[in-house]
């Protein structure tokens, strides 16, 4: 995410237009080289910082590609909390996801760049996997709370797990589409092939 988050401070708004613009130039250089080719230093170095300064702002170049993971979690998670209590969770998660990719600020461009990086990168896609769990941690308890039951917790685990997926698959597939299809209207027939599967088996 290129977009500042809500509620950020101006020293806050300040460093994470820092971190965008050191985001931006790592993922240009991955997306030219590839992710492996490419070191701390040649990214610092391009964009006219340290490599020293580079870690204060990414502990690792992965780091530059996966955003902040607890952060938009957080934003994602406190979506969800905002909807009705009456709302189906499946519809409730899908707006929450909605939400983030309506963030101001947001660049296209770059976004499916990165995607596209992240794709062919096995250690970003690790990356990846830890954000998925980051976000599941903050979900679940909330999702099971609404569906209350027998085994709730298991449940919510499986329903949010099912939602990174849609998530994630409608960003890869956003990000290679060659027609101007945006990215809300693949996350909404994600979640729409999952809500209306049906088992079947063949005759």
């Amino acid at each position: 995410m290129n977009a500042s988050k809500p509620g950020s401070g101006m020293r806050e708004i300040a460093r994470d237009a820092v971190r965008a613009r050191i985001s931006e130039v790592a993922v240009d250089l991955f997306d030219e080289h590839g992710f492996e080719h490419v070191t701390v230093e040649q990214i610092a170095a391009a964009a006219g910082i340290s490599a020293r300064s580079f870690h204060r702002y990414f502990p690792a170049k992965e780091d530059a590609v996966i955003a902040e993971p607890v952060g938009w979690g957080e934003f994602v998670r406190d979506r969800f909390a905002e909807r009705p209590a009456g709302e189906p969770v499946w519809n409730g998660l899908r707006v929450a996801y909605e939400s983030l990719l309506a963030t101001p600020g947001r660049d296209d461009v770059r976004g499916k760049r990165a995607m596209r990086v992240l794709g062919t990168t096995p250690a970003l896609r690790a990356r990846n996997l830890e954000k998925h769990l980051a976000w599941a941690r903050l979900l679940t308890p909330l999702v099971a709370e609404r569906i209350g039951g027998s085994e709730a917790v298991l449940r919510a685990e499986a329903i949010v797990q099912a939602s990174l997926s849609c998530f994630d698959i409608a960003l890869t597939t956003w990000a290679h589409a060659t027609s101007s299809v945006d990215a809300a209207t693949l996350l909404r027939t994600a979640f729409s092939a999952l809500e209306s599967a049906q088992v079947s088996t063949k005759p």
